[in-house]
């Protein structure tokens, strides 16, 4: 999709000059009038390093990238976009350049230049020519060819507090909105890292946000400030954890709380005890399906009648390309679609499939954009009944399927038959 790109140190300078067309500028102007590079990136001069990470993070975020990764190799360096979930080349700087690149974005982010052996996190604010601001979260990681950095892109503008757009069918977004408008109970959101759990709870954070409502949340990281939510960054290194802050959010008198990831046994108690107590507790769990959820919780050791006690909503999801509507085309039914998705015609008639052909504003991907794929596990008084007598995953799942559930995998093919994905991403997304 992407052609990476070779450069020689007298190319860059040339390249990589700030441009104010593509609609992005970076304010580092004070930075760099306060910080001489050269004393520390004496294989070249300041200013090709600096205008080659400006350039990288303009170009990043006109793409809408939402990761750069920063790889150096034995022989080589190597800089990637992920977009729209799928890691792209861009470019192969000189290798030489590897620790300039690292100490600039170092000094951007106020990390230490001068360590390199331990991992640092770090992060770096950027204003767009519109005056709006972007965030990038960066990470550093020793490794034995030098220090890879990795930037995650943390833009506002991007972030979609709507619910009826996240990728909801009618009926599950029915559920979903009934059930966080109730006044106390758990609601769990799992799925992998990137499948759009946060954007999911601040959507119903945004919903459930008014005047009469005290919404705390404790995070790590807060990726995004929402405004009339009382937000908490986690800082392990000081002893301030999650089970810290939730016992202490809940002497400041909370209607809800949001709990950025349940890690270990004392913050899923901790945030059971709060959902028993007249609290609505939205927190994410990392389970491939709404039903592995509960076993998860049972592995940290609660016990089962707390769990069916509090639960109310399982949620799983994932985020599926969708193809780009510039260059969206007819096409027909691949031969063997029906077997490879493992689903039988009659159950799913499809008369038409579409896919992207690939043009200019898809960067000739086929794709642009994401939509996110559900499965919605009510807590139903079978389901808490079958919770209480331990049965497995497996059977927890057939018995949420009996009572009216959808799973990942019929929720992607739903976005299929609507013309909105390929059924090569329902493969890949959902592993059949």
């Amino acid at each position: 999709m992407y052609t990476p790109r070779t450069l020689d140190k007298n190319e860059i300078p040339r390249l990589y000059q700030p441009r104010n067309e593509i609609g992005c500028c970076i304010d580092f102007s004070k930075e760099v009038k306060t910080i001489d590079v050269n004393e520390r990136t004496s294989s070249c001069g300041a200013a090709p390093v600096i205008t080659l990470v400006n350039e990288m993070l303009r170009d990043a975020i006109k793409k809408g990238a939402s990761d750069i990764h920063i790889e150096p190799y034995e022989k080589a360096l190597r800089i990637r976009f992920r977009i729209d979930g799928v890691l792209y080349d861009t470019m192969n700087p000189p290798l030489h350049f590897k620790n300039s690149i690292t100490s600039r974005i170092k000094i951007m982010a106020k990390l230490d230049i001068a360590e390199r052996r331990l991992p640092q996190d770090g992060r770096i604010q950027v204003t767009r020519e519109n005056g709006e601001k972007v965030d990038f979260r960066v990470s550093v990681l020793p490794t034995i060819f030098g220090e890879k950095v990795v930037l995650r892109l943390l833009d506002k503008s991007h972030l979609q507090l709507d619910m009826t757009k996240l990728g909801f069918e009618a009926d599950e977004l029915k559920h979903f909105q009934q059930v966080i408008h109730y006044p106390f109970g758990m609601v769990l959101v799992t799925g992998p890292t990137g499948s759009g759990k946060t954007t999911t709870l601040y959507s119903a954070l945004n919903a459930l946000n008014r005047t009469s409502e005290n919404i705390s949340t404790v995070e790590d990281p807060v990726e995004y400030n929402l405004a009339g939510v009382n937000q908490v960054q986690i800082h392990e290194e000081i002893g301030l954890t999650f089970a810290t802050v939730l016992r202490a959010l809940l002497r400041q008198d909370p209607d809800i709380i949001l709990v950025g990831e349940i890690r270990d046994y004392t913050t899923a108690e901790i945030a059971i005890k709060a959902a028993l107590t007249g609290h609505l507790v939205l927190s994410t769990l990392h389970t491939n399906d709404a039903p592995s959820a509960v076993n998860r919780l049972v592995q940290m050791g609660i016990e089962p009648y707390l769990i069916s006690s509090s639960l109310m909503l399982i949620v799983a999801q994932r985020l599926v390309r969708k193809i780009c509507p510039a260059c969206k085309t007819l096409t027909t039914i691949p031969d063997g679609a029906f077997s490879q998705l493992a689903i039988q015609p009659e159950d799913h008639p499809i008369t038409s499939l579409y896919r992207g052909a690939g043009c200019t504003t898809c960067n000739h991907s086929g794709f642009k954009g994401r939509i996110a794929i559900y499965e919605l596990m009510l807590l139903n008084d079978r389901l808490k009944h079958c919770i209480l007598k331990g049965v497995s995953s497996g059977d927890l799942k057939k018995e949420a399927v009996k009572s009216g559930m959808s799973t990942l995998k019929n929720s992607a093919i739903k976005k299929m038959k609507q013309g909105l994905t390929t059924p090569e991403e329902v493969l890949r997304i959902t592993h059949t």
